[in-house]
């Protein structure tokens, strides 16, 4: 795959603290001090090669090259993915426990899931408005945990839903976290596999009647290539890595709340209320805010790539964040420009937030499509479904915390249901 050249190395025993330190920048700052989207480094005592940019992407999903099995850092599967879920297979293997996932994302259910955030917005409007304030994250995760579970045919009773929005939002919170919260995020996991558990026994057993067509009946009966039911755990791995990040959307409500106050001159361009408008607005708030800062996986053969060699096993770290704002992809990448998307092709591999490649075959995250309509209506409730106002706040954004929300989770007060 072309002539041999030196990939340049980042010398030192050890980057990890740094890669803690510098979050969302880390591969970012080297790209730019190296002047080059691929080079290596040390991370977790091991060699890891860094990739950025299109052409880097469409090499990353390229299964022929890529493996997942063994990618994802431990402490990431004890929290964030748990262990046999979908992010962490190959092959055969993949292609087919995906299909079960993009099963469900037919053009009726997504229109549903659409119809339901859209009732949870409007009731949760008319309790605001009994309130003095609110922090629009905090809500926003009750509100998605809400509508993941009417989705999917999770039994919810209204006495758990603090208690089930916090454990899902604990999973992804505490994906970079050290000490305590890490641990924190550990235990929710185990709680949560073992609500979802549960309810897996009671459907097989007949003691909880569930729609066919619901993601919790599907999961459940789905049989994997040998044709035997899938364990319980396994299934509930899979079931959270649908309301897991459902209910972690609730970060892009927040930045969508915050972009709708940091760019009123966008915003303006919306009261026409022409659908294409606020889908290029939804899009610019995933390209622009940092959400996911990057992806891993592991070499699957040796290979040489641009003249790079790459070794089979070592560890690849694709930057998103540092993609979603290359400048030989986007021009005046640090400004909110929604009419950008515009002129946008519709790549798999230019506009990463979520994870790059083809939905059917690679690791693009099959809930994108959720991830848009929900979005999409909880902009459209913001900004013409209640009137509020944005108090003097720390609205700060850190490249470091993952997940990165305003310092103050947004609060708004004086809430009015238009």
């Amino acid at each position: 795959m072309g002539e041999r050249r030196t990939m340049p190395v980042e010398g030192g025993l050890d980057h990890s603290i740094a890669l803690l330190k510098e979050g969302y920048h880390f591969i970012l700052n080297r790209r730019d001090r190296y002047d080059t989207n691929v080079f290596k480094t040390k991370l977790l005592a091991q060699d890891a090669i860094c990739l950025s940019g299109k052409e880097s992407a469409t090499l990353f999903y390229d299964t022929n090259y890529f493996r997942r099995s063994d990618a994802a850092p431990k402490r990431l599967k004890k929290t964030l993915f748990g262990q046999g879920g979908v992010q962490g297979l190959d092959g055969e293997e993949h292609r087919h426990r995906k299909a079960m996932f993009m099963s469900l994302m037919t053009k009726d259910a997504l229109e549903e899931i659409s119809n339901i955030t859209k009732k949870q917005w409007k009731q949760a409007a008319k309790n605001w408005e009994s309130e003095k304030e609110i922090i629009l994250y905090e809500e926003a995760k009750q509100v998605m945990t809400k509508v993941a579970c009417a989705w999917t045919g999770v039994p919810l009773p209204e006495r758990d839903l603090a208690k089930r929005a916090e454990q899902l939002a604990d999973m992804f919170e505490s994906a970079a976290a050290i000490g305590p919260k890490h641990w924190k995020g550990r235990k929710a996991r185990a709680s949560a596999e073992k609500w979802i558990e549960d309810l897996i026994e009671n459907v097989r057993n007949e003691q909880l009647a569930v729609s066919p067509d619901r993601a919790l009946y599907t999961f459940s009966w789905h049989k994997d290539l040998e044709g035997n039911l899938l364990d319980k755990k396994t299934v509930a791995v899979e079931l959270l890595n649908l309301l897991r990040p459902i209910v972690a959307i609730s970060v892009y409500v927040c930045l969508t709340g915050l972009a709708i106050h940091q760019f009123p001159n966008e915003v303006a361009k919306l009261e026409s209320g022409k659908d294409k408008d606020h889908q290029w607005f939804i899009q610019e708030v995933r390209r622009f805010y940092p959400f996911f800062p990057f992806a891993a996986a592991r070499v699957k053969k040796d290979f040489t790539w641009n003249g790079f060699s790459f070794e089979e096993g070592t560890l690849t770290l694709l930057d998103l964040y540092g993609t979603n704002h290359d400048p030989k992809i986007w021009e005046n990448p640090y400004s909110f420009q929604p009419e950008r998307f515009h002129e946008w092709k519709g790549s798999p591999f230019d506009f990463i937030p979520q994870g790059g490649g083809e939905f059917d075959l690679g690791h693009r995250c099959a809930g994108e499509w959720i991830t848009l309509d929900i979005m999409k209506v909880s902009l459209k409730f913001l900004i013409h479904q209640i009137d509020y106002e944005v108090p003097k706040q720390d609205l700060s954004l850190s490249m470091v915390k993952m997940p990165s929300l305003p310092e103050s989770k947004l609060v708004i007060k004086n809430i009015k249901c238009v």
